[in-house]
Parts: structure tokens; C-alpha cells; sequence
């Protein structure tokens, strides 16, 4: 019956030259947005990728070309859901594009750890422009791959330097066990001290029980980001200042593995962290900046 009656009001209004206003979708609503922008993935004419908030369709064969950089890519729009502006988290790397930068990681290591230890250093990827935020979010996570083998490992795999990493000439010694203090998490903590300054900063106590970074996602990653903002290890500062500063992507290297690395000491592993580190702006959408080597 009701239908009936919207149909003849419909013919009268139309008969007397009157708008009929009846309910429909939503105008100017964003379409979702289509699966993520893969740099080393081969796109043929008429796949579709997201980027940059935006939906793209590849006109032809093409990979590893930046949608948005190459007219093998046409702009579709914007998207829902998009890669930027940041998610709600409030962090500049979107849960998606941090899938895509960790496909085959464990399953450990997750999004929402990561972002529950953002609260313990509000400086980090916040500080500076847009672009300054999302290369330190992306020098950060390019190192974490690296030590960690994509988001792999959580302890580190040699069992037999556990032993090595118990400094007795510290007061408060070794309480874990002597084998205690391996490398864990994302950038590897190891050593009785770091794990006692690590706790201190963090207000958890890590001396005594070390085996939390290995157990629970958000220490695990507050202990990377403890070392990355606060230690200037080998180097002459944090790796924190040298995104923010200006110094450059080869200074982070110096702060977590330049006496082992750095100067020629082991140019393959300076060069797999760099390569991550363009691979993780590609996908963040900003340029590398200078000073990529140490």
C-alpha cells in the first residue's frame, strides 16, 4: 500500500511540476579503496592498485613504477580507507602498508603492539613536516626488518652467544641467569645493562624478567623504540635525531651496528638496510632524503 501511494504522489508532483525527493545513496561518498600498491608486484593493463589515498588502474605492463610518478597509472580518485591520511591510530604508517612491508612476518610482532608502544615516546614519527615523519617512521622500521629478518625472528638464532651477554662488572649483575640476556625483539636487545636501562626508561623491570620482550608485542617494540629515541650507541647521536635533524638515513646505522658496519667494515649489510629504507618510503610515499650510507 505504501508503495503504491510514493508511486502516485511521485505522478502528481510530476504532473504539477514539483521535485519529488526520495532517499538515495549518499552523494559524494569515496569508493573503497582496492588492494594496496605492491612495488615489487607486475601489474598488466587493467589492474587496479591503491596509493596515496587514491585508486590507480595501470594502463599497461608495469612494476615498480610509483603510481602517480609514471602515466603508466591512472588516477581513479580518492579512495575510502585509503593508505593517507594516517589511520585513527594517529601514526603515519597505516596497518596495510605495514603489511605490506612485513608480508611474512611473525605473527608476534603485530600492529596494534606497535602502536601501544608509541605512547611511551610521542616524539617518534611526529616531530617535523609530513615527509620528515614518514622517513623516520620508515628508517625505523627498515632497521627493525633488518635485524629481525622481515619481522621474523623475535630471540636472537645463535643459542650459543646467550652466555656471552652477562656484564659481571655491573652491581646489580646478572639475576635472570647468566644466559638471560640474548637479543630479543625488534632491534635485538641483548646485555644485562641494556636491559636494566631499557626497564628503568620504561618503568618495567627487564633486568629481573627479560623474557617479557619475547612475550608481549608491546614491550617488544618499546624497547626498539626506547634504543632508536634515547641511545646514540656507536654513532654520535640517536638515530631519532639524525631523521629529525637532517642527518641522514646512514646515521641511524651508525647508532644500532656502525663499529661493526660502517666505514667499509661490512658494506652488504649497510646496503640491505638501504635498500629497505627506499623500499619503505616508495610505499610511504616520500623521498629518501641525503646521507643514505655510513
Amino acid at each position: 500500500m505504501l508503495r503504491k501511494l510514493v508511486t502516485l504522489l511521485a505522478a502528481l508532483c510530476t504532473a504539477v511540476g514539483l521535485a519529488v525527493l526520495l532517499p538515495t545513496a549518499s552523494a559524494g561518498a569515496a569508493p573503497a579503496c582496492v588492494g594496496a600498491w605492491n612495488s615489487g608486484s607486475v601489474y598488466t593493463g587493467g589492474m587496479t592498485a591503491s596509493y596515496n589515498g587514491h585508486n590507480w588502474y595501470a594502463k599497461w605492463w608495469t612494476q615498480n613504477e610509483r603510481p602517480g610518478s609514471s602515466d603508466v597509472w591512472r588516477d581513479e580518485g580518492t579512495c575510502g580507507g585509503g593508505t593517507t591520511p594516517p589511520p585513527t591510530t594517529g601514526f603515519v604508517v597505516s596497518e596495510a602498508q605495514f603489511n605490506q612491508m612485513f608480508p611474512n612476518r611473525n605473527p608476534f610482532y603485530t600492529y596494534a603492539g606497535l602502536t601501544a608502544a608509541l605512547k611511551s615516546y610521542p616524539a617518534f614519527a611526529t616531530t617535523g613536516g609530513e615527509t620528515v615523519k614518514r622517513q623516520e617512521a620508515a628508517a625505523f622500521l627498515a632497521n627493525v626488518s633488518h635485524e629481525t629478518g622481515g619481522l621474523v625472528h623475535i630471540v636472537e638464532q645463535n643459542t650459543a652467544n646467550y652466555p656471552h651477554y652477562c656484564d659481571r662488572n655491573q652491581s646489580y649483575g646478572c639475576p635472570a641467569g647468566q644466559a638471560a640476556y640474548y637479543g630479543r625483539g625488534p632491534i635485538q636487545l641483548s646485555w644485562n645493562f641494556n636491559y636494566k636501562a631499557a626497564g628503568d626508561a620504561l618503568g618495567i623491570d627487564l633486568l629481573n624478567n627479560p623474557y617479557r620482550v619475547e612475550r608481549e608485542p608491546a614491550v617488544a617494540m618499546m624497547t626498539g623504540l626506547w634504543y632508536w629515541n634515547t641511545q646514540n650507541g656507536p654513532g654520535t647521536m640517536t638515530a631519532h635525531n639524525a631523521m629529525v635533524n637532517g642527518a641522514g638515513f646512514g646515521h641511524t646505522i651508525r647508532a644500532i651496528n656502525g663499529t661493526l658496519e660502517c666505514n667499509g667494515a661490512n658494506p652488504a649489510q649497510v646496503q640491505s638496510r638501504v635498500t629497505k629504507y627506499q623500499q619503505f618510503t616508495q610505499i610511504l610515499g616520500v623521498p629518501t632524503g641525503a646521507n643514505l650510507y655510513c
